[in-house]
């Protein structure tokens, strides 16, 4: 595992990647296979830690799983499920991912009980579970905290409940589209959001055999069904990441085909790139992504749920905006503590200011709690190399990002944590012309 990279920056990315299945997809639907005993069959599936911890973990409670990394193939075979014998063990998986807390509902169904252990994840906010317990309590599950973690139970099955999230939560979403297809009843789930991860998992359990609305004004409703059967699909390729290769070509000028992007999923990205002044061509395999060779233009932009900007675009745009002319405002509304990466883009020659108050377009529900999640970047301003440590998986990128487009070498530490969601990223940067060295 490579935790280490000298970058030596100034070259623009130039040449052809490839992205497969998104990773705030694919490890649902791996969870999802949980909820029958037959064989269930994902693919385009990319080799990321993430599919390696979930993987594992299924493993651990009795689930066979094969993964062919030529062809992106995962094919998951329940056997005879049970809960993980040496609970330690599962914080041990769990240390460097969320998804255990997605295991309940099916687990629940499965057995009458489920464990949760402590949860980790990046430091962006502090992305509460509340959410999910509430939704599972609200089904009938009793929680039991241990030492190691959570002990859910629920003697008497779950039983379909009116669920109205207080925001749009991608996580509690899952949680409850994972929990209502098998429970007893019909569930109306409001303010839910609708990404199209989410709706690629939609998609999955009504193959299935689960029954699924979505209407227009973030209503789902699930009739729950007594049994459900495997699947086999093709996930949805990860928007994130094409995004990251895009911001790429822009801060470092240069120009890169992101063979598997799709516009559909991108359009408010592609909205924002064209405005701050970036080329694009929509391919029937892919989209091209270009710096057009003069100034690009500073804009104001908020991150918001889909059909929104997302979040995960906002930290490799705002590399991106330090390189365009004038001021550009950026007001952060999904995750309280995202604009701690702007610290390594300061010491390396940006001109950013934090800001606690709102100044999007209205104010958000971090407004009045004291939180840096505005952001005004002045630019341009030429980027020096720098030591920089990575401190989360989509601002270590960034990061990355800034050292390809800064002038002299710089030393990257912490890289590791970006294997969890990009695919072969050290391959990729190699074959766009980079100068990166692994130090270890």
């Amino acid at each position: 595992m490579v935790s280490q990279l000298s970058v030596r920056g100034g070259i623009p990315l130039t040449g052809e990647i490839t992205v497969r299945g998104a990773k705030n997809l694919v490890s649902k639907a791996m969870v999802a296979a949980l909820l029958t005993k037959e064989t269930s069959v994902l693919r385009n599936v990319p080799q990321i830690r993430d599919v390696d911890v979930v993987s594992d973990l299924l493993r651990l409670h009795g689930v066979e799983v094969e993964y062919k990394p030529e062809d992106g193939t995962v094919t998951i075979t329940p056997g005879d499920i049970h809960l993980p014998r040496n609970p330690h063990e599962v914080n041990t998986l769990a240390g460097s991912s969320r998804i255990p807390i997605l295991f309940a509902g099916p687990l629940l169904h499965n057995l009458g009980e489920a464990f949760i252990p402590d949860l980790g994840g990046c430091h962006i906010g502090s992305r509460p579970v509340n959410f999910h317990l509430a939704v599972l309590e609200d089904f009938g599950a009793k929680r039991i905290q241990e030492t190691a973690g959570m002990h859910l139970v629920a003697p008497k099955g779950l039983k379909a409940r009116p669920v109205r999230l207080p925001y749009p939560s991608v996580g509690a979403t899952e949680q409850t589209l994972l929990t209502a297809v098998m429970a007893d009843g019909i569930t109306e789930l409001s303010n839910a959001a609708v990404e199209p991860e989410i709706m690629d998992l939609v998609a999955i359990l009504q193959k299935m055999g689960a029954i699924i609305s979505v209407d227009t004004d973030r209503v789902i409703r699930v009739e729950g069904v007594e049994k459900l059967h495997g699947y086999s699909h093709t996930a949805l390729p990860d928007r994130i990441e094409a995004g990251s290769w895009a911001a790429a070509a822009l801060a470092t000028k240069g120009d890169i085909f992101v063979r598997g992007a799709e516009q559909q999923s991108m359009m408010s990205f592609l909205n924002l790139f064209r405005k701050i002044g970036g080329k694009f061509e929509v391919r029937d395999d892919g989209i091209r992504f270009w710096h057009p060779g003069d100034t690009l233009q500073s804009v104001s932009f908020e991150t918001d749920v889909h059909p929104g900007i997302m979040t995960d675009w906002q930290q490799p745009i705002v590399v991106a905006l330090t390189q365009a002319e004038g001021m550009s405002i950026v007001h952060e509304t999904v995750y309280e503590n995202r604009f701690g990466f702007t610290d390594a883009l300061r010491e390396m020659g940006a001109n950013i200011q934090t800001y606690r108050e709102c100044l999007g377009g209205h104010e958000c529900r971090f407004g009045q709690r004291n939180f840096y999640h505005s952001a005004v970047i002045q630019g341009p301003t030429p980027l020096h190399s720098a030591d920089i440590n990575v401190p989360d998986l989509r601002g270590g990128f960034s990061h990355l990002i800034a050292t390809l487009a800064a002038q002299g070498t710089s030393t990257v530490s912490g890289v590791d944590i970006i294997d969890r969601g990009y695919e072969f990223f050290l391959e990729k940067l190699n074959a766009l012309g980079s100068d990166v060295t692994v130090i270890s």
